[in-house]
């Protein structure tokens, strides 16, 4: 493959589109992560065509802690960064 050199205005579009993707497979991973731990904490048994109360309620309880979690980390991260700056 050739010494391809880009514009200035391409190399800024490849680098966004570089960030998006990055921040697709992140978001994607957190999932895959949220959906195997709450999984393995909440469903006790071979799964039915439904959920018990205890599971769902657990799988629920699950997502939400894990939300306000992130959320909280997020927070503090952009509050250090603003500190910072």
């Amino acid at each position: 493959m050739d010494n391809v050199k880009f514009d200035e205005a391409t190399q800024k579009e490849l680098a966004t589109f570089l960030e998006r993707e990055q921040a697709q497979a992140r978001i994607n991973s957190t999932v895959h992560n949220l959906t195997s731990m709450c999984w393995d904490k909440c469903v006790t048994g071979t799964p039915g065509t439904r959920f018990s109360r205890g599971e769902e309620s657990c799988l629920l309880n699950c997502v939400d802690r894990f939300m306000d979690t992130s959320l909280f980390i997020i927070k503090t991260i952009e509050g250090q960064r603003s500190q910072q700056s």
